[in-house]
């Protein structure tokens, strides 16, 4: 099992139910030193000043062949990470991201449909505003 910290739509675990994926509870966490951005899809860039929230779950090595093997995402590479939670212990985890060169484009029903997933997860108020300014 790996424990991966997700911070677009795979946070949704129905979502990934849906996939055939059987993740295990998740803990909500933050990664220092990343920022959010938006084009077709979601990636985290390096960025001292910034904080990234998501969702810290673990799936087989398996799983994430399968998720991260769709069309949609295959660009995706992981890179080790390490992720605080509430409780303030920090998890080494896999990040899956996009490199910078191959983001593109604007996705504003991608940015309605994140800000959803991240009230639902119960991310905080404040970076949910931040990711409602992807809509535009």
């Amino acid at each position: 099992m790996q424990a991966v910290f997700f911070y677009g739509l795979f946070m949704d675990e129905s979502l990934l139910r849906e996939k055939g994926m059987d993740p295990s509870k998740a803990i909500i966490a933050f990664v220092d030193g990343f920022g959010l951005r938006i084009g077709t899809r979601a990636t985290l860039i390096k960025s001292d000043k910034e904080r990234a929230y998501g969702l810290i779950m673990s799936l087989t090595d398996q799983e994430l062949d399968i998720l991260y093997g769709e069309e949609s995402v295959s660009d995706y590479i992981p890179e080790n990470l390490t992720a605080v939670t509430e409780k303030k212990d920090s998890l080494d985890v896999i990040c899956y991201n996009l490199p910078l060169e191959k983001l593109s484009g604007q996705n504003k029903q991608y940015a309605k449909s994140l800000a959803i997933v991240a009230e639902k997860v119960g991310l905080p108020s404040d970076y949910i505003r931040e990711i409602k300014q992807w809509i535009g």
